[in-house]
Order: C-alpha cells, then structure tokens, then sequence
C-alpha cells in the first residue's frame, strides 16, 4: 500500500477519534450531546455499531478529499489553519449530506439544547478534526 494513502487512512481515523472525544467533552462545555454514531444508526435505522462504523468510514473518506483534493487547491502553508480551513468544509459538506439524507430518510431528530447551540459544536467538532488530518496526512516535501 502507498505510504500516502496510509497516511491518510491513519489521518482519518485520528482526525475521527479527536472529533469523537470532542462530541462527548460537548456536555461539559455547556454545548448539547452529540454522538454522531447514535445519529448516522437512529437514521437509517441500523444498529450502533454499523453508526460507529459508518462514522470512522465518513472520517477516512473525508480524509482521502483532504489529501487528494484540497491540499492540491487551497494554498495555505499553517497546516494547522489549513486543518481549521478543512474541518469548516467538512462541516459544510456534513450538513449537506444530512440535509440530504433527512429528505430521503425522514428528519434528524431534534437535539436536545437546541439547533444552534448544536451547529456550533459541530463546527468545533470538524475543526477539531482538520487539524490532526492536515498534519497527518501532510502532502510529502
């Protein structure tokens, strides 16, 4: 296997377990619960752990955008601003597939604290994932 793409592959399961620990910190910051294991699984009526698995699969596939897509467009040397920069696309293209999926599947259950105060932990959650992406899966010199 190429050494890029298993830089990549492990950048997307690092940048997925910090998200991870992010979404369950969310409570402690006064932000509301968030599992997106339990969401992904509740909307497509699986069990939790194909949730889980689709989740660090997401996190992979996203991290394979960020290498073989973004790095080579977007020309921002801090490869931890280029993370933050990532991790808001990922949001983006996140809330996009919800969207999406909420018309074909039925809408996201209402979260507890309230959608904003959720969209802002999301935002934290992607941002917090770019940044171990960026410098994982950092294009070699």
């Amino acid at each position: 296997m190429n050494t890029s793409l298993q830089k990549t592959i492990l950048a997307g399961v690092v940048g997925t377990i910090v998200m991870t620990v992010v979404m369950y910190l969310a409570p402690m910051m006064g932000l509301p619960k968030m599992n997106a294991a339990e969401m992904l699984s509740g909307m497509m009526g699986v069990s939790i752990i194909i949730g889980w698995a689709m989740h660090f699969m997401i996190g992979i596939v996203f991290a394979l955008g960020y290498s073989f897509l973004f790095t080579a467009q977007v020309k921002i040397k801090n490869l931890v601003f280029k993370g933050v920069v990532f991790g808001f696309a990922a949001f983006v293209v996140a809330q996009i597939a919800i969207a999406m999926m909420g018309v074909v599947m039925g809408p996201m259950p209402v979260p507890e604290g309230g959608m904003a105060l959720m969209m802002i932990g999301s935002i934290i959650g992607h941002t917090m994932y770019g940044i171990p992406v960026a410098l994982i899966a950092k294009p070699q010199q």
